[in-house]
Order: structure tokens, then C-alpha cells, then sequence
């Protein structure tokens, strides 16, 4: 299980945050987990505990300062208030560089939904995270100057993803292709939020747990930031 801490920010104010140490301890490598629009939940604080198994220090930024959704009105009614640039500079950033003032050599961003828009931000505003890994999230491409992204970046996208469509993943390659950043990508059949396992519940038609494809993924991943990290 995890706690709560406290961290700074680069602009010296204070974030919140669930880490999750891993039986290796704090020298192990670190990675920053960004929530879905639901906030920071049970579901996002299971993902940190399954990193923290597979030997990752995990950090899970509360984005939303302590508010989290249980209907889509309210995910996206906090949504809309989070400014993403002030997340990803600011409480992405600082996650991470506390991950390696605290031990962790070499650390990383992940984030699912409205995170992996996040966790690509991260790949531009985060020049101290070493590998991101984004699930089904992309920000408006305007913001992606791909020139700054230095450290590799992981994609898994849904095909039936009726938020973020495909077409504009075909686009975020293309930026990606022409700077000459180091990325993978993986296409799944699948619907948006594909990976988390309360998907369903939600109610929600365009969200579809799939079970196989989320398993691919993970695995995927775990050998990317093993890679990387």
C-alpha cells in the first residue's frame, strides 16, 4: 500500500501526491502515474501498486487537488478546469524530479486518458523524465513541439477510441516522424480506456474494457521501461 506526500513544484508551490515504494527501495527507478479524468481513485492508485510489484518507485500526482469524479458530468467538469500546461510543467515536472532527488537514477511518465494527453505534454515540458509511456490520450497537437522531445515515447491507442480519434494519432506520428523522435506505437481494437478494468461499470458506451488487449499493453510497457529505465 502507499501514502500520501507532499512535494515542490519547479515553481516552488506544494503538490500532493500517493507514492508507492517498491520492495527494492528507493534507489529503484521511478515512474510518474497520471490519473484518467476521474481523478485520483482506487483504479489509478492499483496501477501505481501493480508498478510498485513489478519494481518501480510510483508517484501518482493529485491533479485535481483532492476531488475526485464518480459521473462523466463531473470527470469532465474537473477536466475542464485543470490547466494542462501548469500539470505538466509544474506538477509532472516536479514529480518526477522529486522521484530522482529521492533516489530513483532514472524515471518516467505514464498516463491513460486524459493522463496519456498528459504524459505527452510531459514528453515536451519534462526534460528530466527518461521514457513516457501514454495510453489513449493525446493533447491538441498544437502544443506538441515535438523538437523538444528527447527521451523515448510509448504509444497504445484504441481504433474505436470515440475521444481521441485515430486519424489524429496518424497525425501525432507524422510530427513525431519529422523531428526524429525515438517512439513506438501499438494499435489495438479496442475502445477508449481499453486497459481499465472499471471501464463497464462506468456505464458509458464509447469506454469497453478489454481484457487481452490490456494485458498486451502492460506487458509492452513493462518491457519499455525496462528498456529505458
Amino acid at each position: 500500500m502507499g501514502e500520501m506526500i507532499s512535494y515542490k513544484r519547479p515553481d516552488g508551490g506544494d503538490s500532493k501526491a500517493y507514492l508507492v515504494e517498491p520492495a527494492q527501495g528507493s534507489r529503484a527507478p521511478g515512474i510518474v502515474v497520471i490519473q484518467e479524468w476521474w481523478g485520483l481513485n482506487d483504479q489509478i492508485k492499483g496501477v501505481a501498486e501493480k508498478l510498485a510489484a513489478a519494481g518501480y518507485r510510483a508517484l501518482v500526482p493529485d491533479l485535481y487537488r483532492g476531488e475526485v469524479a464518480l459521473e462523466a458530468n463531473e470527470a469532465e467538469h474537473l477536466m475542464n478546469g485543470l490547466d494542462f500546461a501548469d500539470a505538466a510543467s509544474q506538477d509532472i515536472r516536479g514529480a518526477v524530479q522529486h522521484l530522482k532527488a529521492t533516489g530513483s537514477v532514472k524515471a518516467g511518465v505514464t498516463g491513460y486518458c486524459m493522463g496519456g494527453a498528459l504524459t505527452v505534454l510531459a514528453s515536451v515540458f519534462v526534460p528530466e523524465s527518461d521514457a513516457n509511456a501514454t495510453w489513449y490520450g493525446y493533447p491538441p497537437l498544437d502544443f506538441v513541439d515535438a523538437g523538444k522531445i528527447k527521451a523515448p515515447l510509448l504509444g497504445h491507442w484504441a481504433t474505436q477510441d470515440q475521444f481521441f480519434a485515430i486519424d489524429g494519432v496518424d497525425a501525432l506520428e507524422a510530427k513525431l516522424k519529422e523531428a526524429g523522435v525515438g517512439y513506438e506505437f501499438h494499435r489495438y481494437d479496442a475502445k477508449h480506456a481499453f486497459a481499465n478494468e472499471e471501464a463497464d461499470s462506468k456505464n458509458l458506451p464509447p469506454l469497453g474494457y478489454n481484457p487481452e488487449a490490456a494485458e498486451l499493453a502492460w506487458t509492452r510497457t513493462l518491457a519499455f521501461f525496462g528498456k529505458h529505465l
